[in-house]
């Protein structure tokens, strides 16, 4: 989790693709908030991490950002993850 967070603040799109699961990625993302203002991220909590099975776990975090000028949003997300080859990938938010 933490490194797909510093993914999102260095804008790092190729890694977020390649630690998303196939199953779930999308075709492309963008990060582009031109139109709202640049994304800044402000921090990351994570609030649980748990195995849910041998391959399988969740983490929920709370993170903080500001779009443009305007004030501080925090979001909390409850995300799931599957280990495959040795490898964790992003699976979806539950």
């Amino acid at each position: 989790m933490r490194s797909r967070y510093s993914a999102y603040v260095r804008r790092d799109v190729d890694y977020l693709l390649a630690s998303w699961h196939p199953s779930t990625r999308p075709a492309e993302l963008s990060l582009d908030d031109s139109a709202t203002g640049r994304t800044h991220w402000l921090g990351l909590t994570v609030q649980h991490a748990f195995d849910t099975g041998a391959d399988t776990a969740e983490v929920v975090f709370l993170a903080r950002y500001r779009i443009g000028g305007g004030s501080a949003v925090r979001m909390t997300e409850h995300s799931r993850f599957l280990r495959e080859a040795g490898r964790w990938y992003y699976l979806d938010a539950a």
